[in-house]
C-alpha cells in the first residue's frame, strides 16, 4: 500500500441521505478511512468471520479513483459530456439535454486549452505513477476495471481516491459509479470493498507538499525568497454544495494548515479557489483576484500550490500556469510540479 491505514470501521451497505451530506451508496462491507492518528483495527461482520480465519491472505486489488481526463483532443466532446451528464458531479435540471449543449458549446474552447498544454490530459500518466509499487492499475473507473477485477478473483478491494480531501462531488461521485456497476451486475457480495475516501492530514502527503515548496522556494532570487507568498489554490465549490453539508473546504483547510505547520509557519500564506462556473455563488476568494491583488500591493514573487491535487492537469498546466499568471502581472511566480512522483507521498509516515 502506498498509504498505511490507520483505522478501519465496519458497516453494511447504506445510502446517505442527499439533504444531510450527500446522495451516495457505498457497495462495501467495510470502510477505510486514513486519519491523522488512531490504531489500525477491522471490524468484520457476521457473514465475514469466516473469511478472517482463513489460513492464506485473501486476493487484494486495489482500484485508484480519479476524475480522469482526454487523453487525445478527439476525446474531448464524450468527456465532457460524461462529465457534465454525471449528477453527483454537477447536479443540473434537464441534465441529460443540458450535458449534451453544454458539451457541445465549450468542446472547441477546450480542445484550444488542451492543444497548449500537449493535446491531451497527463492524470492517467501521472495515476499510474502513483499505483507503482503498489498495484497494477489498468484503468480509471471504467467497466473494464471492473470486469478485470472479476476475472482476477479478486476477493477484497481498496477503493482509494486520488483527491486527498472528500467532496460528494469528486470522490462521492466515484463511489456511486462502483455501487451502479457491481449492482447492475449483481456483483455486490463477490469482493469485501474497504475505501480510503479521504487523507487531508496523511504525513506523506503533507511532508511531500511542503518539500515541493522548500525546492521552489529555493529557486527564487535570494533575495526575494523571504517574500515570497504562497497561495494555496483548490478547486473551487458552489456555496449550495458547501451549505448542505460537503467537508471538502474544512479537510482543504486542514491540508494548508498541516502543511504551514511542516514548514513552521516560514511565509505568507492564503487559501484560495480556482475554476468557478456559472453565474451562482462558490467559494471564494477567486484565485486570480487574490493574484491581482497581491500584485496590486507590490508583491509578484508568489508561489500557487495546488493543495486538492495530486497530479497534474488542465487545470494546473493550463489554468494557473498560462492563464492566470502570465496574464495578471506577476512577475517572479512559480508553481511545484504535482506531488505524484515523489517518494515522500509512496512512503507514507
Amino acid at each position: 500500500m502506498v498509504f498505511i491505514l490507520t483505522k478501519v470501521t465496519s458497516l453494511v451497505p447504506r445510502r446517505v441521505s442527499k439533504g444531510w451530506i450527500c446522495n451516495v451508496k457505498l457497495p462495501i462491507n467495510a470502510v477505510a478511512r486514513v486519519l491523522a492518528h488512531g490504531q489500525y483495527r477491522l471490524q468484520t461482520t457476521s457473514s465475514e468471520q469466516n473469511a478472517s480465519i482463513l489460513p492464506r491472505k485473501p486476493k487484494t486489488g486495489v482500484l485508484m479513483l480519479n476524475l480522469g481526463g482526454p487523453e487525445k483532443t478527439e476525446d474531448v466532446h464524450d468527456f465532457l459530456w460524461r462529465l457534465f451528464l454525471d449528477k453527483d458531479l454537477i447536479p443540473l435540471p434537464a441534465q441529460s439535454q443540458l450535458a449534451t449543449l453544454i458539451a457541445r458549446h465549450r468542446t472547441p474552447g477546450v480542445i484550444e486549452q488542451y492543444t497548449k498544454i500537449g493535446g491531451g490530459s497527463p492524470i492517467r500518466k501521472w495515476t499510474e505513477i502513483q499505483g507503482n509499487g503498489m498495484v497494477k492499475i489498468l484503468d480509471h473507473i471504467s467497466p473494464e476495471t471492473g470486469k478485470k477485477f472479476a476475472l482476477d478473483g479478486i476477493e477484497r478491494a481498496v477503493a482509494f481516491t486520488q483527491y486527498p480531501q472528500y467532496s460528494c462531488s469528486t470522490t462521492g461521485s466515484s463511489l456511486n459509479t462502483i455501487f451502479r456497476y457491481y449492482s447492475a451486475r449483481g456483483m455486490s457480495g463477490n469482493m469485501v470493498w474497504s475505501v480510503i475516501d479521504r487523507w487531508p492530514t496523511h504525513p506523506g502527503l503533507v511532508k511531500a507538499f511542503a518539500n515541493n515548496i522548500l525546492d521552489e522556494i529555493a529557486l527564487f532570487p535570494p533575495e526575494d525568497q523571504s517574500d515570497v507568498v504562497i497561495l494555496f489554490s483548490a478547486h473551487s465549490l458552489p456555496m449550495k454544495v458547501v451549505n448542505r453539508g460537503d467537508t471538502y473546504p474544512m479537510e482543504v483547510s486542514a491540508t494548508v494548515h498541516r502543511v504551514m505547520e511542516e514548514l513552521g509557519g516560514s511565509h505568507s500564506f492564503r487559501l484560495v479557489w480556482q475554476s468557478k462556473v456559472g453565474p451562482l455563488p462558490w467559494l471564494s476568494p477567486q484565485t486570480d483576484e487574490a493574484i491581482k491583488g497581491l500584485v496590486a500591493r507590490n508583491r509578484k514573487n508568489i508561489l500557487l500550490v495546488p493543495i486538492a491535487f495530486t497530479s497534474d492537469h488542465i487545470e494546473t498546466l493550463f489554468e494557473l500556469d498560462l492563464e492566470y499568471v502570465q496574464h495578471l502581472g506577476a512577475e517572479k511566480f512559480r508553481r511545484p510540479d504535482g506531488t505524484a512522483s515523489r517518494a515522500d507521498m509512496a512512503r507514507g509516515p
